[in-house]
């Protein structure tokens, strides 16, 4: 008859189970939070494509309006995808770039036009929410958490 010792079967938890649940909530609520700001940017804006505001934004820049009708559709595309959990994840990535694309692109494009004015960099704003929610989804699903 052969003696096992218990002691042998034993592993030590090298992470705190609450202080990783805490670390875990906090991921959620920072990815949903940013997430859910950037579908609030880019969700209504199908609803107002043909706005006087809107379409005088897009001839200021020197885009034709049929661009300014591609890139609210595209855009509200990106946001439900974004926003949506059960897209995959190759297809988030890509949402992503494209407005990563389209917020630098804005950037450059408000400063070429009006130079260096404030609102110039609004577009900055988006970016960083965008760089964040990013980080954030990756940091969920690596362990598919998400």
């Amino acid at each position: 008859m052969e003696t096992t010792n218990k002691s042998e079967n034993f592993k030590p938890v090298s992470v705190n189970t609450a202080t990783k649940n805490k670390s875990l909530k906090t991921e959620k609520i920072i990815y949903w939070i940013t997430t859910g700001l950037l579908a609030l940017f880019v969700l209504p804006g199908i609803f107002f494509l043909n706005s006087p505001m809107a379409i005088e934004g897009t001839k200021h820049l020197g885009m034709p309006y049929w661009f300014h009708i591609e890139l609210g559709i595209g855009k509200f595309i990106g946001g439900l995808i974004l926003i949506l959990p059960m897209q995959p994840k190759r297809i988030k990535d890509w949402a992503y770039v494209a407005f990563g694309i389209d917020s630098l692109s804005a950037t450059i494009g408000l400063l070429s036009v009006d130079g260096l004015k404030p609102m110039s960099f609004a577009p900055l704003i988006f970016f960083v929410l965008l760089v964040t929610s990013y980080i954030y989804f990756h940091k969920l699903k690596s362990s598919e958490r998400i």
